[in-house]
């Protein structure tokens, strides 16, 4: 459903993210500028959860952000931090307006369409599938992929075989549904915040019998996520194909992966918004974008690859790009 008005929301820290914030925003702004909604960088504040202050005080980044448009608010991290720093996305939504349609994106992702063309149906949330089989990871003895999703749905009083997409076959991880989440959308921030921060929690400190042999970091957000999102009506097929992670935006990752298997129009999206000098005055700082797109180093790294015969698994992709001392993040 094209035209109606929804928030994003990115989360913001000192460092690299805070670099990625200012080059998504002026992605946004540069191929979406008729966006009606609000930009929110989250940005988690120091506390006892933190060793270091985690926000945002470099100057110029801040007046970039007010520049595009952005509003820079505030959290407080109460049940994640440092040690699970993926935790921000959960605690982070509560920033949000209520009852106001959100999608929640990574900040190692460029818009590279029309954001509000995109037919979002907020009240069937859904999240990226642009994943892996990263998680779990059943061991020679069991439990197997169906009873650890399904003692997990069964913890929340959630019905395990509506969520499985039966033309894959049993004990084949694409079978149970498994988001990556680079991105996720939903009708209301708060339920959403509320609903993904119980669950989290409850896997995290009261660990189910199944999952004992099983690594919570960096997964506990993408194993909560899809119980959150069929809790609330949401599924894998929610979005046609070809708009997230495909014509309107790309979660790169990396600056290196960016330009070693990302499309053509991806790459020139990415130096057409690093081009304004009041842009580039900034993003300069942050040495992998100096390096890759300024210096021209990531034109290197794509002359690498064929993108038509590109290796099957990352890891290959990455060793080939440190073997010629050009990946950095």
């Amino acid at each position: 459903m094209s035209g109606q008005v929804f928030n994003i929301l990115i989360v913001g820290q000192s460092g690299r993210l805070m670099y990625e914030a200012v080059l998504f925003a002026a992605s946004l702004r540069h191929m979406s500028p008729n966006f009606q909604g609000r930009l929110i960088v989250a940005v988690p504040q120091p506390g006892h959860l933190w060793s270091q202050d985690p926000s945002i005080r470099n100057e110029p980044v801040l007046e970039t952000l007010s520049r595009l448009d952005v509003e820079v608010i505030p959290f407080e991290n109460h049940h994640f931090g440092q040690a699970y720093a993926y935790g921000n996305k959960i605690e982070a939504l509560s920033v949000l307006p209520k009852d106001e349609p959100f999608v929640f994106f990574d900040t190692d992702t460029l818009i590279t369409g029309d954001i509000g063309a995109v037919p979002f149906d907020f009240s069937r949330p859904s999240a990226s599938l642009r994943r892996e089989g990263t998680w779990p990871k059943p061991t020679l003895y069991g439990p197997g992929y169906s009873e650890i999703w399904r003692t997990l749905y069964d913890r929340f009083g959630l019905d395990f075989e509506s969520s499985l997409d039966r033309s894959q076959p049993d004990e084949y991880w694409k079978r149970y549904l498994y988001f990556n989440a680079g991105y996720f959308y939903g009708p209301c921030p708060h339920v959403f915040g509320a609903r993904f921060l119980e669950y989290a929690v409850s896997i995290r400190d009261d660990l189910p019998q199944a999952l004992v042999c099983q690594s919570l970091d960096p997964w506990l957000d993408q194993i909560a996520l899809p119980l959150v999102v069929h809790s609330m009506g949401g599924a894998r097929d929610s979005l046609p194909d070809g708009y997230l992670d495909g014509s309107t935006s790309c979660h790169y990752r990396t600056f290196p992966l960016l330009y070693a298997r990302e499309s053509d129009h991806v790459v020139a999206t990415l130096e057409e918004v690093c081009a304004p000098n009041w842009i580039k005055k900034v993003l300069k700082s942050y040495e992998p974008i100096k390096r890759l797109v300024y210096q021209g180093k990531g034109r290197r790294v794509r002359a690498l690859f064929d993108r038509d015969n590109l290796p099957r698994r990352e890891q290959a992709i990455r060793n080939k790009i440190k073997s010629e001392g050009l990946w950095m993040r």
